[in-house]
């Protein structure tokens, strides 16, 4: 079964200097390490949603806006700990800590040493630079794609963890166990599945393999009624997918319009073509 969808649009999104914008947040970022930060405020800076901004900051700099706004402040920590003779309870509370034990932890963790040790031991201190976007990439790309509206699904599947650094590897791996085991007796999958641990920032996935029909023995995956953005390739093949797809986050997202939604984004196989659903609002 196809999707239904608009007649497609070949689209040359209006030039956005997304490198420019991280590199504005980043600024942002470091005018309020010693603040508590608002992550709706930040993403305001590239006119996105937060979970759009936070992707998208994942997505180019391999590191979450948050993990890397606590590198940045267990940094200055470190400095001031050697530097300065305040108590660790008032570093804690300068970057954002509610007390001197989770500070604490989170510092050892960072450094390797207990703050108490920074002192007489700053060889050891871990530097963390900022961030710096190099602003001269271009990041635009045209690309063919439709919006369509799907009312709530229910599909059949099997999932399996993996992570941002392991997915283009395990998920092939896993659609092709599926297929061995499963295709003779259910017939080819129809759909794969990303979900994500965390919203925000967690490099921990889920993806999923599933069937558009009622199968018992797997686990029944719920997809919300949603608006989809939707492109395609005429393949099925995982290192053309993976290509399109890398394509999409590294060069489309950060230049349209699109803010994304924080639900399960899919892969759908047809007719020779496998077409791409990523939820927006």
């Amino acid at each position: 079964m196809s999707i239904n969808k608009r007649p497609q649009l070949d689209i040359e999104e209006k030039k956005v200097n997304i490198y420019k914008g991280l590199n504005n947040i980043i600024e942002y970022v470091e005018n309020n390490l010693e603040n508590n930060i608002n992550y709706a405020d930040v993403a305001k800076i590239i006119c996105t949603n937060e979970y759009t901004m936070r992707r998208i900051f994942s997505l180019l700099s391999n590191i979450s806006i948050t993990e890397y706004i606590r590198n940045r402040r267990l940094s200055n920590a470190g400095y001031d700990l050697y530097k300065n003779n305040g108590k660790i309870i008032d570093i804690a509370l300068k970057y954002q800590y509610e007390n001197a034990t989770s500070f604490s932890r989170a510092f050892e963790k960072f450094h390797g040493i207990k703050p108490s040790a920074a002192k007489n031991n700053p060889e050891k201190l871990r530097i963390y630079t900022r961030l710096k976007f190099n602003e001269d990439i271009d990041e635009n790309t045209s690309i063919e794609y439709s919006i369509i509206e799907l009312d709530e699904k229910i599909l059949y599947g099997k999932k399996i963890k993996t992570t941002y650094y392991t997915i283009q590897k395990e998920a092939p791996n896993f659609f092709e166990d599926m297929t061995n085991k499963y295709a003779q007796k259910y017939g080819y999958p129809n759909y794969g599945i990303v979900m994500y641990e965390s919203r925000v920032d967690s490099i921990n996935y889920e993806y999923g393999v599933a069937y558009s029909k009622k199968i018992e023995e797997f686990e029944k995956i719920l997809i919300p009624k949603s608006k989809w953005l939707v492109f395609k390739i005429n393949s099925q093949e995982a290192k053309d997918i993976q290509a399109k797809s890398r394509e999409f986050y590294e060069k489309f997202l950060p230049s349209c319009k699109f803010n994304l939604r924080p639900i399960p984004e899919l892969e759908y196989y047809h007719d020779d073509i496998t077409e791409f659903l990523i939820p927006i609002e």
